[in-house]
């Protein structure tokens, strides 16, 4: 539904919250605010909006959008190093996020005054998070899809802060940080490969023998001793 501008109530509620939180503690933002600021009423924006955190989250899909749009075409991207990719997506945002820069200071000082706030946003840095390596051509889906998430989530929340105290025009804190963080998970990443690769036959052979573990135990249970205790690791 349009409000008397002619813009979707769900676009101007957006664009009311940031434009608020540029002025304003989160906290001293209400829901009756935006729905002024936004020019609707507050039954419009309910059924827009379940709360100011949906209309935050709603914000960040916007970025996300801007991100994905403007990035190069895969050609240009898939000789470059992981890292490299994941650095310019990255950077891509930070440029999205420029021109709401107080807004999102004040945001994030407030989420962090707010623990169920914080824990409900992680949802959504996370869910960003994936289509940020989507675009950088890294795989977001299943549970090391969804570990890698999280993990570049946690990075980008670190650079953030770097990134609110970096008026200089180039970004070059922004970027050092960014880059610092991103070779730090990268060796992160390479070690617990190396680490993984050297106990793979210590875990092979644990699983072999919990996977006979229960054979035995219903060998015994069907016509073994009936005094033999019961196998430990078959009653964990």
């Amino acid at each position: 539904m349009p409000n008397p501008s002619g813009t979707s109530v769900r676009d101007s509620a957006v664009d009311a919250l940031m434009a608020l939180l540029a002025e304003r503690a989160w906290a001293e933002v209400s829901l009756a605010d935006i729905a002024e600021k936004a020019g609707c009423s507050l039954a419009d924006l309910r059924d827009a909006y379940p709360s100011k955190g949906a209309i935050l989250a709603a914000f960040s899909r916007r970025i996300d959008h801007v991100v994905l749009a403007g990035g190069g075409s895969d050609a240009d991207m898939q000789f470059q190093p992981a890292r490299e990719r994941i650095f310019d997506v990255l950077m891509r945002r930070f440029d999205a996020l420029a021109p709401y820069k107080t807004a999102v200071r004040s945001a994030r000082s407030g989420l962090l005054r707010d623990p169920a706030a914080a824990s409900a946003w992680n949802r959504v840095a996370v869910t960003s998070a994936q289509w940020m390596l989507a675009a950088a051509g890294i795989r977001e889906s299943g549970v090391v899809g969804s570990a890698k998430a999280q993990a570049l989530a946690l990075l980008f929340a670190r650079v953030l802060r770097t990134w609110l105290d970096d008026d200089e025009a180039g970004l070059s804190r922004t970027m050092r940080k960014l880059d610092h963080e991103l070779r730090r998970a990268e060796r992160a990443v390479q070690t617990s490969d190396m680490v993984a690769h050297t106990l793979s036959p210590f875990t092979r052979i644990c699983r072999a023998v919990l996977n006979d573990r229960p054979s035995k135990r219903r060998a015994r249970t069907d016509g073994g001793d009936a005094g033999e205790t019961q196998d430990p690791v078959t009653a964990i």
